[in-house]
C-alpha cells in the first residue's frame, strides 16, 4: 500500500477525514517551506499538498497566483521543491506529500526523470492540473511503475461519463473542486457538494477530497462531513502572504488555522 492509501485506510479505521493543506513550495523563501510542512502535521495535517510554483498557473485564484510569483521570486524552481520533499522526508517518513502543479516544468525535466525522482525522494502522489486522462495511457505507467499515485481533479460540470474515465486513470484520490471557477472562490453549498460527492462515489471506487471554498473551521467540519478529505489552500497561503514579511509569524498563523480546523472535524 502506498502511503496515501495508508493513511485514508487507517483514518477510515478510526472514522475520521484527512485534512489536506496545500502550500506553494517556496512562498516567501525557499527556507520557509520544509519547517512548515513539519509543523502542519503537528496541527493535524494528514496528507501535504505542496504546490509547484508556476508562472501561469490558469486554474488558480489571485491569492495562489502572488504565491507563485513570490516563489519564483524568491529562485524556486521543480528541483528546488524535489529538495525540499527530500529533506522533509529526513524527519518525516509517515505524512504523504503530493506535488502539484502544471505539466510545463515536468516536461522540461523529462516524464521519466522527473517520475524516477519523485520516487527516489519521496514524493506519494503528482496532480497535473492540465494532465487530461485521455493523455495517460503513456505517461501513467512512469508513475503506477513507481508506486507513486496520479490524482485527478473532478468539477461540479464534469460529466458522469468523464468521472469513470477519470477514476479509470487515477489513483490516490480524486480531488473534487466544489466551486466553479479558481481557486479561493466565493461560496460553498454543502448540501450541492453532498450530492456531488455521492454521484461520484457512485463511480470511483477511491477517497474523495473536496477543496474550494474551505476557509474556516466550520466549513471544514462540514464538508468533513460528506467527504473522505477536506482541502485547504488559499485560507493558508493567505496568511502566508500576510506574513511575508516576518517569515517567522508564518508558522504558528497557519498552524491555528489547521489546529482549528481538526479539532472541528474531529467533534462528535
Amino acid at each position: 500500500m502506498s502511503r496515501i492509501e495508508t493513511t485514508f485506510a487507517q483514518l477510515k479505521e478510526k472514522q475520521r477525514k484527512a485534512l489536506i493543506p496545500y502550500i506553494t513550495a517556496g512562498d516567501p523563501g525557499l527556507e520557509v517551506t520544509v519547517p512548515l510542512m513539519h509543523a502542519m502535521v503537528k496541527a493535524g495535517a494528514d496528507v501535504i499538498e505542496l504546490g509547484v510554483p508556476f508562472s501561469d498557473p490558469m486554474a488558480d485564484g489571485p491569492v495562489i497566483q502572488k504565491a507563485c510569483e513570490r516563489a519564483l521570486a524568491a529562485g524556486t524552481g521543480l528541483r528546488d521543491v524535489l529538495a525540499m520533499v527530500r529533506e522533509f522526508r529526513r524527519g518525516d517518513d509517515r505524512t504523504p506529500v503530493v506535488l502539484m502543479g502544471y505539466l510545463n516544468p515536468v516536461e522540461i525535466m523529462g516524464y521519466e526523470r522527473f517520475a524516477e525522482t519523485c520516487q527516489e525522494v519521496g514524493v506519494d502522489g503528482v496532480l497535473l492540473v492540465d494532465l487530461p486522462p485521455e493523455e495517460c495511457d503513456e505517461i501513467g505507467p512512469l508513475f503506477k511503475e513507481r508506486g507513486i499515485d496520479l490524482i485527478f481533479l473532478v468539477a461540479p460540470t464534469t460529466t458522469e461519463a468523464r468521472i469513470a474515465r477519470i477514476a479509470e486513470a487515477a489513483s490516490g484520490y480524486l480531488y473534487y473542486v466544489s466551486l466553479k471557477g479558481v481557486t479561493g472562490a466565493a461560496s460553498l453549498n454543502v448540501e450541492e457538494v453532498a450530492a456531488r460527492v455521492e454521484t461520484i462515489r457512485n463511480l470511483a471506487q477511491l477517497p474523495i477530497g473536496v477543496g474550494f471554498g474551505i476557509k474556516d473551521a466550520q466549513s471544514a467540519r462540514a464538508v468533513s462531513r460528506v467527504a473522505d478529505g477536506v482541502v485547504v489552500g488559499s485560507a493558508l497561503v493567505n496568511q502566508v502572504a500576510a506574513h511575508a514579511d516576518e517569515p517567522m509569524a508564518i508558522t504558528p498563523a497557519v498552524s491555528e488555522i489547521l489546529a482549528d480546523m481538526r479539532a472541528a472535524m474531529d467533534k462528535p
